[in-house]
């Protein structure tokens, strides 16, 4: 695929991830979603449930990647791209290197809680060499796709807490 039909889809999917954080937000939940591409068609999109289910692990990637492995049969996600409004939090990068996810494509980064960029987990190859049967190659990753459109949504949820969150260093653009 080419770099134009490749960047075409990553919009399209981000734009639909960024409307599912909206949702989110509306449900009572904090505006995080995941989509899970294959061949530029979503085979899973989803929110955050935290909120909805009592339940702290009930993150937006980790639901998408579930709900793909059920729509597509199979454990093994190579070939997909996840798309997720912020960087995946290493509970969730596990799973992501576990079911072999090809790409990650995220709009906000996060500093402090991030599997890419605060431990690592997307991008050490350590994990692949030292259990292949369990981790995949690390993804490609793609940070900050997109990232002034999921602050937008973040701002207009709870100003007060975007605030704070980004003094803080939680979350960035980059």
């Amino acid at each position: 695929m080419d770099e134009t039909a490749s960047e075409a889809i990553d919009t399209k999917m981000m734009v639909r991830c960024i409307e599912l954080s909206k949702l989110a937000a509306r449900a009572g939940e904090m505006p995080f979603a995941a989509v899970v591409c294959r061949d530029g068609i979503a085979v899973a999109e989803t929110t955050n449930q935290v909120a909805r289910d009592t339940d702290v692990t009930r993150h937006a990637e980790i639901l998408a990647i579930s709900q793909a492995q059920r729509t597509l049969a199979k454990t093994n996600l190579k070939g997909c791209t996840l798309y997720s409004t912020v960087e995946p939090c290493p509970m969730c990068s596990f799973p992501i290197r576990e079911t072999r996810i090809s790409r990650v494509v995220y709009a906000l980064s996060s500093p402090l809680m991030g599997g890419a960029s605060r431990w690592d987990v997307l991008r050490d190859p350590e994990l692949s060499r030292s259990l292949p049967e369990a981790f995949g190659p690390p993804p490609e990753v793609i940070a900050g796709f997109m990232g002034r459109e999921a602050a937008r949504v973040w701002r207009k949820w709870n100003p007060l807490a975007w605030g704070v969150i980004r003094l803080r260093g939680v979350f960035g653009l980059g």
